[in-house]
Formats: C-alpha cells, structure tokens, sequence
C-alpha cells in the first residue's frame, strides 16, 4: 500500500502555495536568530556590569576563550531563542501551528521524546566502549584515566549551566536545522521527487549544520558533525518528528561537556581542534547504533511517520471515484 499522508519535510503543503516563502522564511529565521544574540548580549552586559566588575572582565566572561560558565550560559540561551523564531516564521509565512513544527502529530510525543533519550544513552555506552578500542581521537576528546578535576565554584557553576540550559540549547539548534530548514529545503526540492526532496531535507541542513560551528574545523570534525546531522535528519522523516533528535543531541552534549568538567577542559570541548581520522568509527558507530535502535523501536511502536490526511478526505476522493 502506498503511504497516505505527509511526511514531516513535506508540512509546507499544509500551508498556503508559493516558491518565495521558504526563500524568505530561511534568511528571516537567520536575522530573527542573529537580532536575538545581539539582544541577548546586552542582557548578559548589563548583568555583569550590576555586579560591579571592570570592563576587561565582562570582555572575558563573554568572549569564548577560554569557555566561562557565562559565555555557555549565553550560546545556549541564544540558541534557545531560536526556537520561538522558527514558530514565528513558521506561522506567519506558512501559516503552522507550532506542534506541526515539532512532528507530524502536532504536537511533542513526550513518551517517544523519553524512550529517545534512553536509547541516546544506550548507543553512547556502545560508542564509548568502541573509542576506548581505539588510538586517540583527539578533537578534544579526554582520558578518564587522568587525575580529574577539582570540585570548584566554576565548576559547580558549568554543572548548573550545563543542567538547566543544554537541553534547551539541543533543541533550538533542532528546530533550526532540522525543524525549518528541512521543511524549507524539502518543500523547495518537491518538484525533483519525493525521494529526492527527502534526501535535499537531510543534507542541505546536515552541511549547513556542520558549517555553522566553524568554518576553520579539521575536516574529521566537519565529518563528525555532518554526519550528526544526517542521523538526525534523516530519524525526522523516519520518526516523523524532532524528538529522536533533540535526544540524541541533548544526552551528546551532557556526555561531552560532562567529560570535560570531570578530566578536560570546557574550551577544548566546545572548540574542538586537531581532530584524526580514527574518531570516524566513533562516529559511525554512534550513527549507525541509534539510528538503528530509533527505527526499530518507532516501528515496533507503531510510531507516526506522516500526518494524517484530514478526515474523511480520502475516503470521500475513493467514494466520489466509484460513483
């Protein structure tokens, strides 16, 4: 039987006709994202010049190098802000409701969200016990058999950043690339196909995705990071939804920074350099484990994929063929 419904890059369709839109929709989401940094950095300003500190320190503490627990506190709520951009735009130029951009049920299926992350989890334990296999990843990875690190208020203060605003952080970065720009990207790319448009829905933010954390990465970090965004994207139109991404990004991230805080550096961590081609197989290894894991269990628990036809349309379309 041939699939009936929507897919999740295909929501558009739902909404009012018209090539321009995703044109426009893509640079708006950008500028709303990029008026919201600028916005943001004058909150943070002005708080840390409440506290009484000089100039040169509040320059410090939000310049990024090295990572302070407020320069992590700033990235994450800026991509936070993402969120209600993408809504915005969403609505106002495709006229979507905010649950059609986070899955083809309208709204967070918060029991598949929760077996998501249990299953995230699952495929790091696999991937760590792999890389500890393996010769030195580098691209700030640590070494567990190091000394750790001392328990100190900034490090309690990372803890707390980490906690509370990580996950809000996965996700703004989700609804972005996979969320818009894949329905943006696959709604441009319709005419070549279905097949086609699906694989321009996952790429294009795969690549896009692994560009916006840098253009000066070692080409094994671009990989590993693009092909992040191709698991992700392609468990969108699989799953039918964000979850399965935002779990996997959100437990890689607490993983990661949790390393880091414990025998690492956060700078190291979230600046990745000197990456080696023996980090692909953690890579694909991560890939293909929860990639795998994710289909079978929406497939066993009959997880939505598309979105519904409205009812009784396409039985009244068969009725009205058979009079």
């Amino acid at each position: 039987m041939a699939p009936t419904g929507l897919r999740y890059d295909e929501l558009h369709r739902r909404g009012p006709a018209g090539a321009w839109r995703p044109l426009v929709g893509v640079p708006l989401v950008a500028l709303l994202f990029f008026f919201g940094q600028f916005a943001l950095m004058g909150v943070f300003t002005v708080a840390l010049v409440l506290t009484a500190r000089d100039s040169h320190e509040i320059a410090d503490q939000l310049s990024g190098d090295p990572v302070t627990p407020a320069f992590l506190a700033f990235v994450n709520l800026g991509w936070a802000l993402a969120i209600p951009a993408v809504l915005a735009v969403a609505f106002v130029l495709h006229r979507q409701r905010p649950g059609a951009v986070v899955s083809v049920a309208g709204r967070l299926r918060w029991r598949w969200l929760a077996l998501c992350l249990g299953l995230a989890a699952a495929a790091l334990a696999i991937t760590v016990v792999v890389s500890t296999l393996l010769p030195d990843q580098g691209a700030g990875t640590v070494g567990v058999d190091d000394a750790p690190n001392p328990w100190t208020t900034t490090v309690r203060d990372f803890v707390l950043v980490v906690v509370l605003l990580t996950p809000l952080q996965a996700a703004g970065e989700e609804f972005v690339f996979r969320g818009y720009l894949a329905q943006a990207f696959g709604g441009l790319a319709t005419r070549l196909g279905s097949r086609a448009a699906a694989g321009v829905a996952v790429v294009v933010p795969a690549l896009l995705f692994a560009a916006a954390h840098g253009l000066g990465q070692d080409l094994p970090v671009f990989f590993d990071r693009f092909a992040f965004g191709v698991v992700a994207g392609a468990l969108v139109l699989l799953t039918g939804g964000l979850e399965a991404g935002i779990a996997m990004h959100v437990l890689n991230n607490f993983l990661a920074f949790g390393l880091a805080l414990a025998f690492g550096d956060m700078t190291d961590a979230l600046h990745p350099t000197g990456g080696t081609w023996w980090s692909i197989p953690v890579t694909l290894t991560q890939s293909a484990s929860y990639l795998l894991l994710t289909v079978w269990a929406a497939r066993r628990l009959h997880v939505a994929a598309r979105m519904p036809p409205p009812e009784g349309g396409g039985i009244l379309e068969t009725r009205r063929g058979r009079v």
